[in-house]
């Protein structure tokens, strides 16, 4: 059995949680892996908390649950590690990828993180400068592939142009390659 790769991501309803975990899944099929996408909410609305899972693996995932004991918790509303478990089940091999303008020590003390590798991206500011706007999903879909090492950040570029018009696909292919650049931890 190949290696498997889970993600879970956390934002609020609007942040694009799902879409960029989609993004993610169809880079790896891009490269011939297997893929599961899927989102875990109720009645949420525009602001509540959401999670979406991504797994990638060489050989077929039997797996048909929510994601426990993730290899990487990507985080795009550092808002939500004072009220969410964000790093639950997370190993001491794992890394959490958090959009903040702190820095990772000060991540993993609001956290309480013992365990595992702490990385930061200031992905809202990235995505103002050069979208005009606070939209950071595919900021941190940049910084979670670089930490991940699963899918090619050409592969993801592809996805984009696919997903959004030429104009929008350009820039965020250009907040993507930022955040992949800048992402930094301890």
């Amino acid at each position: 059995m190949g290696k498997l790769f889970e993600v879970r991501w956390h934002g609020r309803g609007g942040q694009g949680v799902w879409t960029t975990s989609e993004l993610l899944a169809r880079a790896a099929i891009n490269e011939g892996k297997f893929v599961q996408s899927f989102p875990e909410f109720g009645p949420e609305r525009m602001g509540a908390p959401v999670v979406a899972f991504t797994r990638i693996g060489d050989a077929p995932i039997q797996l048909h649950c929510a994601v426990y004991n993730p290899d990487v918790v990507v985080v795009l509303d550092q808002t939500l590690i004072k009220t969410v478990p964000v790093a639950q089940g997370l190993g001491d091999g794992g890394a959490v990828v958090v959009n903040s303008r702190e820095g990772p020590v000060e991540i993993r003390n609001a956290m309480r993180l013992e365990g595992g590798r702490v990385w930061v991206i200031p992905g809202t500011d990235i995505a103002i400068r050069i979208l005009g706007r606070p939209i950071m999903n595919t900021a941190m879909l940049g910084a979670a592939a670089r930490v991940l090492g699963a899918v090619s950040l050409e592969s993801l570029e592809r996805v984009v142009r696919e997903r959004f018009g030429s104009d929008a696909a350009e820039k965020n292919v250009s907040v993507m390659r930022e955040a992949y650049k800048e992402v930094r931890s301890e």
